[in-house]
């Protein structure tokens, strides 16, 4: 219908605005008492009957204000709703002034209006009920407005935060899904490899795989896993690749159970892990030796994967792509308090160290 706005209706509003009325009581009575009392001593009635009389308009103007904050719901468009309430709480003071005074006039006695002294002090509380009232309840409003715009800002923070979670962690399942073809090619290639040599281990090394991934693959999906679980992994791999090259690869394993409970992203030390024996240990004739240490320090978590393998060279850009993947999925379940450090070390082989914060995972 032209010519009419809708009002919010009161079950539109923010919840905790329906529990500020006894603050919007509490403000009302303190300024009837602060008004009323000292006033009282120079009343012709005495200090309770004007205290009670400045209480009852107090009362009054708040139940205005809240009368017409709901009602009516719907208003024309040219008619704002805190104009109402401003012009409606203005208007129910003088109304309310009257009444009173009609109200304590004895049967018999003259009219308020016609006694001087009961007509000046009417005029009086009329005049600061008229003054003070529409001026509280504008104060009140423009309060309320900031208090729902803090309220529609922290809604919007809390929105975005939630929208960045959601973004990071589908950008955290994307990196995730890119590790499991990786990785699954890299160790699919080592069994065409055994195939194409007419290794007689080919089917051992099958077998083994197989198992392997069907305990592998489904944490590929989550979106953490802990230490106790990357361990049983790695340590399956790396019994595949022994099969693989009996006389090149040797490995040795030492767990802190302290950090066996502890959380990291799925995959993190089989990468590192996968990487030694890559880019270290295959590319050398003589093979050597992978050590995997895994320690708890306070709230820190301290992984070290080093090998004995042909170290660092210049054609290794970075050491592959799972380590830059690696990295980035760090960055996006610890942010930057995650550190990832890959050095030489001597006379030959690599070590890459990574510290995580000691957070322990979902039981």
């Amino acid at each position: 219908m032209k010519g009419v706005s809708e009002s919010p209706a009161p079950a539109a509003r923010p919840a905790f605005f329906l529990t500020k009325g006894w603050r919007r009581v509490s403000v009302a009575l303190a300024l009837a008492v602060t008004v009323g009392l000292p006033l009282g001593f120079h009343w012709m009635s005495g200090p309770a009957a004007l205290l009670l009389r400045t209480i009852t308009l107090a009362l009054i103007a708040v139940s205005i204000f809240g009368l017409f904050e709901r009602w009516p719901k719907r208003l024309p468009r040219w008619l704002a709703r805190w104009v109402l309430q401003v012009v409606g709480v203005g208007v129910a003071m003088p109304l309310t002034t009257i009444t009173i005074y009609i109200l304590s006039t004895g049967a018999g006695a003259p009219s308020f209006w016609l006694v001087k002294d009961r007509m000046d002090g009417w005029m009086m509380l009329t005049f600061l009920g008229i003054l003070l009232a529409p001026w509280t309840a504008l104060a009140a409003l423009v309060r309320q407005k900031e208090a729902f715009a803090r309220h529609q800002a922290l809604a919007f923070d809390l929105e975005r935060s939630e929208l960045e979670r959601q973004a990071l962690d589908a950008r955290l399942h994307l990196l995730q899904a890119q590790v499991a073809p990786h990785f699954l090619f890299n160790t699919l290639a080592n069994v065409q490899a055994l195939v194409d040599a007419g290794s007689s281990h080919a089917s051992a090394v099958l077998r083994s795989l197989t198992a392997y991934l069907r305990a592998a693959v489904p944490l590929l999906h989550e979106p953490a896993a802990t230490l106790g679980q990357e361990l049983q992994l790695v340590e399956a791999y790396l019994e595949l690749m022994h099969m693989r090259m009996p006389d090149r690869l040797q490995f040795v394993l030492h767990a802190d159970p302290a950090a066996l409970a502890l959380r990291c992203p799925p995959t993190t030390l089989l990468t590192l892990v996968e990487n030694a024996v890559r880019h270290g240990i295959d590319p050398s004739e003589e093979g050597g030796r992978i050590e995997i240490d895994v320690q708890r320090r306070g709230d820190r978590c301290v992984i070290r994967v080093s090998d004995t393998g042909v170290g660092l060279r210049q054609n290794d850009q970075g050491l592959g792509t799972g380590l830059s993947t690696l990295r980035e999925r760090l960055q996006l379940m610890f942010g930057g308090d995650a550190q990832l450090r890959v050095t030489a070390q001597e006379p030959r082989g690599v070590c890459a160290e990574l510290i995580l914060p000691a957070v322990k995972g979902a039981n």
